[in-house]
């Protein structure tokens, strides 16, 4: 797993992003889409996407087999939000491991949480999602979502090899669905997928992103105040 490119790496970061100016759209409204709530927000920006993704989102749930959703747990993060993810993770990276240097601790904490002034959610073109059967029962796909590396022994990256047979072929079909309709995979984090960021336009191969870090206008659908658990 030494060839990922993670996203602290200056490759991503030198992407030119040519804003599409594409606006935000809640995929609740859309009705087609399975949402979890687990990472909801008092402004509700985690059902937001960019319009360009939710189609593609769309067009994999197509693909799936009957008896099969995906299942959309967050999407938008506000830059203030992102940066307090990462600012707390890598404090805990520091915390254990004190011989670390600052280069050492941003690397190693962008394996989890991205690096705020890159980071694909804050642009609204990342995705965190995994699988559901036809009653909204989550799938098996080796660990729980937002698993770090730590917690996991390296489990979320998405071809680790130390899982089930049966959650190996449902990170494939996963993977085989959104690869189809345009996204891309963070290869250490199975749930994460994205389309029109810098990560996405150097895997890719494209000159440019089109979606740079944005600020959500104001909610569009009333919903029930939660507390989230940890996670990133």
């Amino acid at each position: 797993m030494s060839d990922i490119v993670l996203m602290s790496d200056p490759k991503v970061a030198a992407v030119p992003v040519v804003e599409s100016g594409e606006p935000l759209v809640d995929v609740r409204l859309d009705g087609r889409l399975l949402v979890d709530t687990r990472k909801q927000d008092p402004a509700d920006a985690f059902a937001h996407l960019r319009e360009g993704v939710l189609q593609r989102l769309l067009t994999a749930q197509s693909m799936l087999p009957a008896g099969m959703r995906l299942l959309f747990v967050e999407g938008y993060r506000p830059p203030s939000l992102q940066r307090e993810y990462f600012e707390e993770y890598a404090g805990e990276l520091r915390a254990a491991h004190p011989g670390w240097s600052a280069a050492q601790v941003h690397s190693a904490a962008s394996r989890y949480v991205s690096p705020p002034d890159i980071a694909p959610h804050s642009a609204g073109a990342a995705v965190d999602l995994t699988l559901a059967d036809a009653d909204g029962r989550e799938l098996d796909l080796g660990t729980r979502m937002n698993a770090d590396p730590e917690e996991s022994d390296g489990a979320c990256y998405t071809d680790a090899p130390d899982i089930s047979e049966q959650a190996r072929a449902h990170r494939e079909l996963l993977g085989t669905v959104l690869t189809a309709a345009g996204l891309v995979n963070y290869p250490t984090e199975w749930w994460h997928w994205s389309f029109g960021d810098r990560y996405w336009a150097l895997t890719a191969g494209e000159p440019a992103a089109l979606y740079g870090p944005k600020e959500l206008d104001s909610p569009t659908a009333p919903a029930p105040t939660v507390s989230p658990p940890p996670g990133r």
